[in-house]
């Protein structure tokens, strides 16, 4: 992240004052701070803070060799800083302090200012903006300002208890500037938590030297009984004490180093960018106003809603899978991990591994009503493996067509749900056991050993089961179904395609296919066309088949509302009612 951390004093004497900043750098460091011209005493340390590592190198100097080095600083001049070093951080002569970050290669130095002179200035008008004219109510709290040629600036200002000071506290600011408003406006949660930290540790360091001072020597009996004299003259000496000593804490500087320069990589790396191609998915769209609704409707419930709810009814919420366990099953305790653990083998982890497990015919005869939008029955004991089928079926689906029930105690209709689980013992109506509508998968426990000696040792796992496949309308081998159907059985069936392409495959065919639904719904729904034009359109689309134009219709239940509302609100142009008449 390219932006500066700065800590500023506000100096009795000599007004706003910037004490320590810290910056990044990805060209080589300025010569004040390289590493090829250290004469003195040099110490690495090794630096790990919310799991970053940094190598840092502290450096001093002796004050004879930084007089001719604070000559050619764009700092203020000597004569304009407090002779007890409140107004200064480092010694003279210090070149500051520097960490390597090596998985980026980029510097993080820090200094008392910026080397270059427009980034001195810059920070300079923060500092007084922060600690002048931008103050918010009460004077300490976080506060943003800023513009397109000096910067935007998160300032956030506090007081340092001073035993020595007027009002016993003396005012400062840790101050973040940077020339990306937006980036700089996301980051203010972290960026307030983090400083607001820093803040607190500084604040009880000086606390506690206060209270020391205090004990040994009260200062306000002592000033009362004082005879009056000018402020200034009065505490020459005091004015402005270093931050060192109000906290008693030599390290502070390179403390303040290790934190600012952890901030400023914690919050470059808590924000990416993601280049999108195009408008969202229509199961992006759908999961959004399925959140939204959620959100909404938790909002709204209160315990007379719960109440009233029957607690016999199964959840249900389109889109979305809610599990409902038997009453033997749900008198076990919360154990998700122990089940995970000890049930992962006995589940279906991909369309390719159903498919080898039912078998070709059976398997084309279940995708099909998948895809047709009729109801899919489960029938089993393990729950687990019922949900672990449905996630598996419903990747066929656009998010808007799904509607699960993971496990009933009763039968539920088709409008309800389309991917049903009940346990073995629930009873199915005759008229949905024949009717063409609806599929039936019992699974029962084998009556072999080795059910399916040809699978390997993952698929074997599901040897202890025989999976019965049955409907009032089975489908044909011979019969052509529809083209997505064709489509995914031979990604299935290619073993050069791995399980995350097949994957893929599926996305971008149910995305071809809700491009035809969205065309046929503007052309039906929308522009009311006569069937004549309609079943042109389907042949255009290569869909006249009679099975793709009942997937298309079972589909265009799945177009998410925001896409409906959209084309139902847009007119028809005038060349295009002309054309009709």
């Amino acid at each position: 992240m390219n932006a500066i951390v700065a800590l500023c004093h506000f100096c009795e004497l000599h007004g706003p004052r910037t004490l320590f900043c810290t910056e990044v750098l990805h060209s080589p460091l300025p010569q004040g701070a390289s590493s090829g011209d250290i004469s003195g005493q040099n110490e690495q340390a090794e630096e790990e803070e919310g799991g970053i590592q940094m190598s840092s190198r502290i450096r001093s100097h002796s004050p004879a060799e930084g007089a001719s080095a604070d000559s050619s600083s764009p700092g203020p001049k000597k004569s304009d800083m407090c002779e007890a070093s409140g107004c200064r951080s480092l010694a003279g002569g210090h070149p500051g302090y520097v960490s390597h970050d090596k998985e980026t290669s980029i510097k993080y130095v820090s200094h008392q200012h910026p080397n270059h002179p427009q980034l001195f200035s810059i920070v300079r008008q923060a500092c007084v903006r922060s600690l002048s004219c931008e103050v918010c109510p009460g004077r300490e709290g976080p506060i943003f300002f800023g513009d397109e040629q000096h910067g935007f600036v998160f300032s956030h200002t506090f007081f340092i208890k001073d035993s020595l000071a007027r009002g016993f506290q003396r005012w400062y600011s840790i101050i973040t500037i940077m020339m990306d408003r937006i980036y700089l406006i996301n980051s203010w949660p972290f960026l307030l938590g983090k400083i607001r930290g820093i803040i607190d540790e500084l604040q009880g360091k000086a606390l506690k030297v206060f209270e020391a001072e205090q004990y040994g020597c009260p200062q306000r009996a002592q000033r009362m009984n004082t005879a009056f004299t000018p402020f200034l003259h009065q505490r020459n000496g005091n004015a402005a004490r270093s931050l060192t000593s109000l906290t008693n804490d030599e390290n502070l500087w390179a403390c303040l180093h290790t934190s600012f320069a952890w901030l400023l990589k914690a919050c470059g790396s808590r924000l990416t960018e993601k280049l999108l191609e195009g408008a969202p998915t229509e199961d992006t769209l759908v999961q959004m106003e399925k959140l939204a609704d959620l959100k909404e409707e938790s909002e709204g419930w209160d315990g007379s809603e719960e109440e009233e709810k029957p607690s016999s009814q199964p959840d249900v919420v389109e889109g979305q899978e809610l599990s409902k366990c038997s009453p033997e099953t749900s008198l076990m305790p919360d154990c998700n991990s122990w089940n995970i653990a000890h049930r992962r083998l006995s589940v279906f982890r991909s369309l390719r591994h159903m498919r080898q497990v039912l078998g070709a015919s059976a398997f084309r005869m279940l995708a099909w009503h998948v895809l047709m939008g009729n109801q899919v029955i489960w029938k089993a004991r393990d729950m687990d493996l019922v949900q672990s089928a449905f996630d598996v079926l419903q990747t066929m689906l656009p998010v808007g067509c799904v509607r699960i029930i993971s496990y009933s105690d009763q039968y539920e209709e088709a409008y309800r749900c389309n991917f049903l689980g009940l346990s073995p013992h629930v009873e199915i109506p005759s008229h949905i056991l024949a009717s063409e509508f609806a599929v039936l998968v019992e699974v029962r426990t084998a009556t072999r050993s080795t059910l399916y000696p040809t699978l390997c040792d993952d698929e074997q796992s599901l040897n202890k089961y025989e999976f019965v496949v049955t409907s009032g309308s089975p489908v044909a081998a011979d019969r052509v179904g529809p083209t997505i159907l064709n489509k995914i059985e031979a990604a299935l069936t290619n073993q050069n395609l791995s399980v995350d392409v097949v994957d893929q495959c599926l996305v971008c065919l149910k995305e071809e296919w809700m491009n035809k639904v969205k065309v046929l719904f503007k052309f039906t729904k929308v522009d009311s066309r006569p069937k004549e034009d309609t079943q042109k359109l389907l042949s255009i689309l290569g869909a006249a088949e009679e099975d793709n134009v009942k997937l298309l219709k079972f589909w265009m239940t799945g177009l998410s509302k925001t896409y409906k509302s959209h084309l139902m609100s847009t007119v028809r142009s005038p060349t295009s009612s002309e054309s009709r008449n």
